[in-house]
């Protein structure tokens, strides 16, 4: 017979044996309970050094009533911006010994709630990104007492910390980057309608006139396939430059624009939102609005550890974003 190269795994058990004592004794000294007899906590200690022993950092956890995970629920994993933002949270919350499970609503705001719910039975705390749910079910979910952190979401008179992106600043910028080239009109593929971000884009918009343009919207969504099914509808507007929900949208125009021989900018000028890597290398390359997603992930992960430590008045941080110009966009033609 021959034996196994693999040394078998100390227990708490084998702890107990050794230390002549009960494995609820050995539990009690290793979450550093007090009601130990310090001389049989030093003999469980001894018999931990001793043996090797290595207790579980997840058992350990359930045991104060931890499970050492974090929550992220976010609208569209398929969009690199929910992508880059979980990848920088999970990054930082790592390295503070944090799990990070993550849930995807699909864009579909009745579900949002339901997936919180789960997501809080299994989480230490909750980070909602760009939450589409209803103020109603925003105010349930407070009311749990989870340690919870939003972004892109303000929700006035909610007692529910807030990291946001300076959107309505975002299109201004677009808008008077446009008026600068001679565009006096201009057509919006709309976000989705349960986006906090789109109403602080239309609230930009609404102010267009201040630089001679006017704006007309169009329905759309955040897709790439949402924004190639509506480019012959902006076509159809007269406008003279298209300011696309976001890059996604604005990406799917231009495969559509170039099917149907439409050149950008000569024909049309295109802009985004968000700045995700392919906004870089599309032909032409696309004017949009960079987000610092990296910066905001890492802000969202600290703050949320700041809220699960039990710091309280966080005041709500709003990130700058900077108008990034390619050549998506020309002279008015």
């Amino acid at each position: 017979m021959v034996a196994s190269n693999r040394a078998r795994r100390v227990t708490i058990g084998d702890v107990a044996r050794e230390a002549g004592t009960s494995v609820a004794t050995v539990s009690r000294v290793l979450n550093g309970v007090d009601t130990v007899a310090p001389a049989l906590a030093e003999r469980v200690r001894l018999a931990i050094g001793g043996l090797g022993y290595r207790p579980s950092a997840a058992a350990q956890d359930l045991a104060r009533g931890r499970s050492g995970t974090i929550g992220v629920l976010v609208p569209d994993l398929a969009n690199p911006y929910f992508h880059d933002v979980i990848k920088s949270v999970s990054l930082l919350l790592r390295s503070a010994g944090s799990r990070v499970l993550v849930m995807d609503s699909d864009e579909d705001a009745d579900v949002e709630r339901e997936l919180a719910e789960d997501l809080i039975r299994y989480a230490d705390g909750l980070l909602l990104c760009s939450p589409r749910m209803p103020r109603a079910d925003l105010a349930a979910l407070v009311g749990r007492g989870i340690p919870m952190l939003v972004t892109n979401r303000d929700v006035t008179g909610l007692a529910l910390n807030s990291i946001n992106v300076d959107n309505f600043g975002g299109i201004m910028a677009v808008c008077g980057h446009l008026a600068r080239l001679g565009h006096r009109k201009v057509v919006y593929l709309e976000g989705p309608e349960n986006s906090w971000a789109h109403h602080e884009r239309r609230r930009a918009l609404a102010g267009a006139e201040a630089f001679g343009v006017e704006v007309c919207s169009v329905p759309c969504g955040s897709t790439t396939d949402e924004g190639y099914e509506k480019a012959p509808t902006a076509l159809q507007s007269g406008a003279t430059a298209v300011i696309a929900y976001n890059d996604f949208v604005a990406i799917g125009v231009l495969a559509r624009f170039f099917e149907l021989g439409v050149k950008v900018p000569q024909d049309m000028s295109l802009t985004g939102f968000d700045e995700i890597d392919m906004a870089r290398f599309s032909a032409p390359a696309l004017t949009t609005v960079a987000v610092p997603r990296d910066r905001l992930g890492k802000l969202a992960g600290a703050t949320l550890g700041r809220i699960m430590s039990g710091e309280e008045h966080i005041e709500p941080e709003i990130m700058p974003v900077e108008l990034r110009v390619r050549s998506s966009t020309g002279a008015a033609s």
